[in-house]
C-alpha cells in the first residue's frame, strides 16, 4: 500500500490539523500508519494511462474456454453496477463512462456470447461495436506482469487443541479506522488503520505482537484454529479459502481489514539473505524452504508486518468490489488505475501440466475476464494477477505464473447505445 505520506506531502493545513482531542495525533501517525484506499471513489478513479487501440493495432479477439463461466462473471460485475448510482463515472483514460452504460456494454457482449459465435464472429463483432483501450507505449500494448492467485485449502477446528494451534482471527474490536476525507476533500481517498492509546491514535500491532499474544487488550477472536502457520501465512497471501472443520464442514474466510502495515515480500527476503535464487522464487519453492527450515519460519514471517483478519462468508472467495470471484475469469488489478468491473481481454501464457502434475511447459492464451479484485502487491497499469480458483492446477498456475503479456478493456461505442437497449 503506498504510504500515507506521499499522497499528502502537500495537504492543506486542515490535513495536518484534523482534532484537538483523540484526533490531535493523527497526522503525527500519519507518517507511520500505512493507509488504504477509501471505497468512495476509488474505483473511479482511472489515471489518463489508456488510450483507444486503432482497430489496425488490435489482437484477434479469441478465447480459449467456453463462454458459460464468463457469463456467469460478466452477471457479477453487472449486478455490481446495478447498485451504483446510474451516472457514477468511470474513467478509461480520458474517456468516461457512466455506470448505466457499462451495464449496457456488458449485457450486449454477454447477450452476443449466448449465441456462441466462432472466434472469427466474435472478434469482427467487437471491431464493429466496442472501444478498445490499452495501455500503449510506441503505437503497441505495453507489456504487463501476470502472476496468479487462488483459493487454498485449510484444515482447522473451532476449538484450540494440541494439533490445531494456530488461529486464524476476525477483526479486533481494537482496531480503528479513519477517513480523512470526511474531515476536508484535499484528503479524499485516504483511511488510515490503528488503534486508540489514551487521547492518541497509534499504529496498530505488528505481524510480531499480534503472532506473539503479548498484547493486553487485544480483542481479537479466532474463526477457527488451524494445523498449519504456513498454510495460514499463504492464507493471508491470498486473501481468501476454505477451511475444512474435523466433521467435514466447510467454512469460507475471506479478507475483511488488515493491520494496516505495508506489505513485504518474503520471496524478496529470501533472495536477498540468498536462500533462494531470484529465478527459482515461487510459492513452491517458499513453502519448500519453510517446511524445511522451521527455526527460521518466524523470522521470514516477521519480515512481513502486514496482517490479515477474515470473516466468514456465505460464499466465496469474494473480490474487493463484493463480487464473488469466478475461477479463470476474473482479474485482480490496481483499483487505482484500472476501472471496477470492466471486461478485459489478455493475453497471456498459462501452464500446461502432465499426468504427475508437473508442469511441462508455459503456452500462450488469449481470454477474456472481469476485473473484479485488487491486491496489495498490485500496482499500475503493468501489473495483473489472474485468480485461478482452488485446486492443484490452480495452485501451480498461482505459484509459478510470472510472465509478460497483453491486457486490453472493452466498452461499447458510445452511439451503440441505443441499438443495445432494443
Amino acid at each position: 500500500m503506498t504510504n500515507i505520506y506521499d499522497r499528502f506531502s502537500g495537504a492543506s493545513a486542515f490535513c495536518k490539523r484534523i482534532s484537538i482531542l483523540s484526533l490531535l495525533a493523527v497526522i503525527f501517525s500519519i507518517f507511520f500508519i500505512a493507509a488504504v484506499p477509501a471505497k468512495s471513489s476509488a474505483e473511479s478513479q482511472s489515471q489518463p494511462v489508456f488510450k483507444v487501440v486503432p482497430v489496425s493495432e488490435r489482437p484477434f479477439f479469441e478465447d480459449d474456454l467456453d463462454f458459460g463461466q464468463l457469463e456467469e462473471a460478466i452477471s457479477g460485475s453487472i449486478a455490481y453496477y446495478q447498485k451504483l448510482p446510474a451516472a457514477k463515472q468511470f474513467f478509461f483514460g480520458k474517456d468516461t463512462f457512466s455506470a448505466g452504460h457499462l451495464i449496457r456494454s456488458l449485457k450486449r457482449f454477454q447477450a452476443f456470447i449466448k449465441r456462441k459465435p466462432s472466434q472469427k464472429e466474435l472478434s469482427a463483432f467487437i471491431d464493429q461495436h466496442y472501444h478498445v483501450y490499452a495501455h500503449m507505449k510506441n503505437g503497441a500494448a505495453k507489456p504487463v506482469l501476470f502472476t496468479g492467485y487462488y483459493e487454498p485449502l485449510l484444515h482447522g477446528s473451532l476449538n484450540q487443541t494440541e494439533a490445531f494451534r494456530y488461529p486464524v482471527y476476525q477483526r479486533p474490536g481494537d482496531l480503528v479506522t479513519l477517513d480523512l476525507s470526511d474531515f476536508s476533500d484535499g484528503c479524499s481517498e485516504k483511511m488510515v488503520i490503528g488503534r486508540n492509546d489514551g487521547n492518541t491514535i497509534v499504529p496498530y500491532y505488528s505481524r510480531q505482537q499480534i503472532e506473539a499474544m503479548a498484547i493486553p487488550g487485544i480483542s481479537a477472536l479466532p474463526i477457527a484454529w488451524v494445523n498449519d502457520p504456513v498454510d495460514l501465512f499463504f492464507l493471508q497471501i491470498q486473501g481468501s479459502g476454505k477451511i475444512r472443520l474435523e466433521n467435514g464442514t466447510m467454512i469460507n474466510v475471506h479478507y475483511q481489514i488488515s493491520n494496516g502495515h505495508p506489505y513485504k515480500s518474503i520471496g524478496k527476503y529470501l533472495i536477498d539473505k540468498k536462500k533462494l535464487s531470484k529465478e527459482k522464487v515461487s510459492m513452491q519453492s517458499i513453502r519448500e524452504y519453510l517446511n524445511a527450515h522451521p527455526d527460521e519460519v518466524d523470522e521470514i514471517f516477521n519480515y512481513n508486518p502486514r496482517y490479515i483478519f477474515f470473516e466468514t462468508v456465505e460464499k466465496g472467495p469474494i473480490g474487493c468490489f463484493n463480487i464473488e470471484l469466478t475461477p479463470g475469469r476474473s482479474v485482480a488489478l490496481d483499483r487505482q488505475t484500472a476501472p471496477a468491473g470492466a471486461l478485459v481481454f489478455i493475453q497471456a501464457e498459462k501452464p500446461k501440466v502432465n499426468t504427475s502434475d508437473k508442469i511441462q511447459a508455459w503456452v500462450r492464451f488469449s481470454r477474456f475476464l472481469l476485473n473484479q479484485d485488487t491486491g496489495s502487491a498490485i500496482k499500475g497499469s503493468g501489473r495483473a494477477d489472474i485468480f485461478w480458483g482452488s485446486g492443484t492446477y490452480a495452485e501451480l498456475a498461482a505459484g509459478y505464473m510470472k510472465h509478460p503479456g497483453q491486457l486490453y478493456f472493452l466498452v461499447l461505442k458510445p452511439d451503440e447505445m441505443v441499438e443495445s437497449c432494443r
